[in-house]
């Protein structure tokens, strides 16, 4: 019995150290605003981010400024920010004036927007690994 409650628990963290791995993980400053899905700030279509993704209200979603691309925060991208709970996605792109900025979606609460304005803060990303030789996939 001993023996199998073991092997369960080494087959158990095994399996948590490869989710571990499957990402580098890198930080960086940036400049934090806030937008939302109103036509003032977006095109016609406002809940439709960059990539086609459908934007609605409470989704952990942020736009991230074109330079941060190259960097590997692309479509889907996990982010952390500190300061916030939870993991956000990237799914929309800034316009090409910004650098070294993102922006956190606020659904349509253009106020709560206002609020946030704009922030120096850490944040930390996801970039996945290669399965075969262990490089950033690119």
């Amino acid at each position: 019995m001993r023996a199998k409650v073991l092997l369960v628990a080494v087959l158990f963290l095994s399996c948590a150290n490869d989710k571990e791995d499957k990402f580098i993980w890198k930080s960086m400053q940036v400049k934090v605003s806030a937008y939302n899905s109103v036509p003032s700030q977006t095109d016609g279509e406002p809940n439709i981010a960059a990539w086609g993704d459908t934007l609605k209200p409470r989704m952990k979603a942020i736009a991230v400024s074109r330079d941060l691309l190259a960097l590997g925060l692309k479509h889907n991208t996990k982010v952390m920010i500190k300061g916030l709970p939870g993991v956000y996605l990237v799914k929309d792109k800034m316009a090409k004036r910004w650098t070294k900025r993102i922006d956190i979606y606020m659904g349509e609460k253009v106020e709560k927007a206002k609020k946030w304005g704009v922030q120096d803060l850490e944040i930390v990303y996801a970039i996945e690994k290669d399965t075969l030789t262990h490089s950033v996939k690119e």
